[in-house]
Parts: C-alpha cells; structure tokens; sequence
C-alpha cells in the first residue's frame, strides 16, 4: 500500500474521506443502500431528523461525488428518484465496517 503523506494537499483523507464524513452523508448512503431507488419523501422519512435544506445539501453534494444518482422524470408531479452509483455501492462494506467499530466503542468514545 502507498504511504500517505498527510501534510500535502493530495492527501486522500483531505480530499475524498472529508467529502463524506459530514454529520449526514453516511446516514443518506447507508439509507439507499437496500433500496433500489428512493424517492426524496422517502429519504426524509427514514431520516426525520434531517432538515429539509441539509437533506438537498447533501443529495447534491452526494451527487457531485459520483456515489449517488439522481433520475428525474418529466412527469407532473415531477420525480426524482436517487440510488447509489457503482462507486457508492463499492464504499458500504467500508460503512459497514465503521458501523460495527462505532457500535462496539461508542460508549468509550462517548465517555
């Protein structure tokens, strides 16, 4: 594996880990990742928690990354369907893993 050199602006942690390591990103991934396609209406009922201007902050932020997908439909009312692109589906195992490790340590962090 490379040695990373986090002192440089090419350091991976900087430019990809910090992109989705906001307080909702991951929850709006780990959200799409058993459903084929969610609607927006979807996402903010599995997430109740999240504003509706973060909740199009990060779909579009998500979106721009290439780990989500956004398909709209030309019909009235209009859709809008997101899922996770190839990329996105490739990072869950990762999430996984951190879940698991937050799950297990959450009370040591927390204390």
């Amino acid at each position: 594996m490379k040695e990373i050199d986090l002192r440089y602006p090419t350091c991976p942690i900087r430019n990809v880990l910090s992109r989705m390591s906001d307080k909702w990103s991951l929850l709006v991934l780990w959200t799409l990742k058993d459903a084929d396609r969610m609607r927006y209406g979807g996402l903010r009922k599995a997430i109740p928690d999240i504003s509706h201007k973060m909740l199009t902050s990060t779909l579009k932020h998500l979106e721009a990354d290439h780990l989500i997908s956004r398909q709209a439909f030309a019909e009235i009312p209009p859709r809008v369907e997101y899922s996770l692109t190839e990329t996105g589906k490739s990072l869950m195992p990762s999430v996984r893993m951190l879940i698991d490790w937050a799950i297990k340590h959450q009370d040591a962090v927390l204390s």
